[in-house]
């Protein structure tokens, strides 16, 4: 009994390993709070809830029996499903920072002492003990210990941050938010603002008052003259959290769309929040509008808000995009504004909606001073950003790469994008749809799909079973062939189906690639 208890525990611990860092990862991505967690856990946690259930009612057949053959299998099926965890390719991995460091030792050390207390009063239900401290929800009460501390250390980061602005009064703050379009117009104008002005931005997806303020505490010195702060939000008040903190003086509105639609409830709250940006900015600043997004088009005219707007498509926006044109390596425009009109912009980025984006970053530039001269060459540098519709090639195969995508504004563009591409190949989407978009998922989905059978691909391969029933639903009503759609459980599997067809020439959307944080 003795090495079957040994080989059990060590196999506990691997399995133990593999889901505290799953647990702690999503937690992570859920912005450290409960109430979200809470909320993944019921909508998308039943996979990892139903093996740790059906581990909990082993351990207890085990604690009972007493039987070492059972332990040892037992043993090398936790030891398989760890292992199988461990090897997830994560979209956003787990970070490492010092607040999950605590919350890793502590959740370690708690489960270390009540097992030990277990041990000591009732030896024989150390085994269903530790199988039940592997839920998911000892992370939340790992999190509840910490709370004071972690709170006291936000606080001072927090202050910290702020007296590192208040000796910097004349930096000048911009703000972007948007249900979509947010990173993408930040690299834009962090470009075209470099060509006069010294200039920081937030980083990758730091677009938390958490990694605001840890953007300025490692990354904001004396020498830099703007600072760009992208702002996310998923609930109320996220953006005025953000903005109380930084308070710019410079905004944009990319978009309002159904985006988490399960945290806000209503476009209404979400414009509202996306709103908050405009507010805080003032009628002193400068709030920079996409009216080509409805819901945002509306809210201006509902609340009467003063803004300066842009667009393509809408012809009452103060700067406009206009003769869209695209040539085989690049997509020229005008920009319009004040009644005149800039000709001569070109740029190598693809897709109507990042000339959107580039039309709010050079509102912006506008009116910071600098010359149409130094915009449009700053336009032509422009870099494409990783996983936003970017595109590269090998082989002769073309990918276009939307994979951090998830709205259904930017879907259709990146469809419309591989429709029109150039090309004497085949062409095909791989996706699993939008996901955290409430009541209006299974609608989303099924018009998505509807969106790609008019582009008309020679493949859609569908992943995952979260959204397969919408979107060949779509793909049926808008006339697309059966047997051109494959459904696959994962993204490794599609490309195991796909990769033996493709040949030269051809042209493969990534869009949405993978949701990682759903099963």
């Amino acid at each position: 009994m003795s090495a079957a208890v040994h080989i059990f525990t060590l196999a506990w611990l691997i399995y133990y390993a593999a889901t505290m860092r799953y647990a702690v990862q999503m937690f992570q991505q859920n912005s450290y709070r409960t109430e979200r967690y809470n909320r993944w856990l019921k909508q998308t946690g039943e996979w990892h809830s139903r093996m740790n259930s059906v581990a909990i009612m082993a351990a207890m057949l085990f604690a009972i029996t007493s039987h070492s053959a059972a332990l040892v299998i037992f043993g090398i099926w936790m030891v398989v499903i760890a292992i199988a965890e461990f090897s997830i390719r994560y979209k956003v991995r787990l970070a490492y920072t010092m607040r999950v460091k605590r919350l890793i030792v502590t959740r370690t050390l708690l489960t270390a002492a009540i097992i030990a207390l277990v041990h000591i009063y009732a030896v024989e239900y150390t085994l269903v003990a530790m199988m039940l401290l592997t839920l998911d929800y000892w992370t939340i009460v790992a999190n509840a210990i910490n709370h004071p501390l972690e709170a006291a250390i936000t606080r001072w980061y927090y202050n910290d941050a702020k007296r590192r602005l208040r000796a910097m009064p004349h930096l000048k703050v911009i703000g972007i938010t948007g249900s979509f379009g947010k990173t993408s117009t930040k690299h834009f104008l962090h470009r075209i603002l470099s060509e006069r002005y010294n200039v920081l931005m937030t980083p990758g997806n730091f677009n938390t008052t958490l990694g605001v303020v840890r953007t300025i505490r490692e990354h904001l010195k004396p020498h830099h003259e703007v600072f760009i702060v992208e702002m996310g939000a998923k609930q109320r008040g996220d953006i005025k959290e953000i903005c109380d903190l930084v308070q710019p003086t410079m905004g944009i509105v990319t978009s309002v769309g159904e985006m988490h639609l399960e945290t806000f409830g209503s476009v209404e709250n979400i414009a509202r929040t996306k709103f908050e940006l405009v507010e805080a900015v003032g009628n002193s600043g400068l709030a920079v509008v996409n009216i080509d997004s409805v819901a945002a088009y509306n809210h201006i005219k509902q609340h009467g808000i003063k803004a300066t707007t842009y667009g393509i498509e809408n012809t009452e926006a103060d700067y406009r995009a206009s003769e869209v044109r695209y040539a085989p390596v690049e997509t020229l425009f005008n920009l319009e504004h004040g009644g005149m009109v800039d000709g001569g912009y070109a740029t190598h980025i693809l897709g109507r909606g990042n000339i959107l984006n580039i039309t709010a970053a050079l509102a912006i530039a506008y009116n910071l001073g600098i010359t149409p001269e130094a915009c449009r060459r700053a336009v032509r540098q422009i870099e494409q950003v990783e996983h936003r519709l970017s595109m590269r090639a090998g082989g002769g195969i073309t990918i276009l790469d939307d994979a951090y995508n998830s709205n259904p504004t930017g879907a259709r563009m990146a469809v419309e994008v591989l429709a029109g591409f150039s090309t004497s190949g085949h062409r095909y989407v791989v996706t699993p749809g939008f996901v955290e978009m409430g009541a209006k998922q299974y609608d989303n989905n099924r018009t998505f799909g509807a969106d790609i059978a008019r582009a008309n691909p020679d493949g859609v391969y569908v992943v995952n079973e979260v959204n397969r029933e919408a979107i060949v639903a779509g793909l049926s009503e808008g006339g697309y062939a059966k047997e051109k759609i494959v459904c696959v459980a994962s993204f490794k599997e599609a490309m195991a189906e796909l990769q033996p067809r493709l040949k030269a020439g051809d042209v493969v959307l990534y869009e949405n690639d993978l949701p990682d944080s759903f099963k």
